[in-house]
């Protein structure tokens, strides 16, 4: 199992990477899929960043993150 901070740091930095790739923006109208981040994660062999100890939930705060980096938080 992973430590969350270093998942944290992850799944931020990839999160731009799978912005970067798919040709999202930040702070874009359109709604980026948390769902295809997670599927693409799986994908390049990072779907072990997602396995971590929190109280709320392992995707709940992966989405989070994706949020912030993708400046979607004003959906949540």
């Amino acid at each position: 199992m992973e430590k969350k901070a270093d998942c944290e740091r992850a799944i931020r930095s990839l999160t731009t990477n799978w912005a970067r790739e798919n040709g999202i923006q930040r702070g874009q109208t359109d709604l980026p899929s948390f769902s295809a981040f997670c599927t693409w994660l799986g994908q390049k062999g990072y779907s072990h960043y997602l396995n971590f100890r929190t109280s709320t939930g392992p995707l709940y705060d992966a989405e989070q993150w994706f949020d912030e980096e993708l400046e979607q938080t004003w959906r949540n």
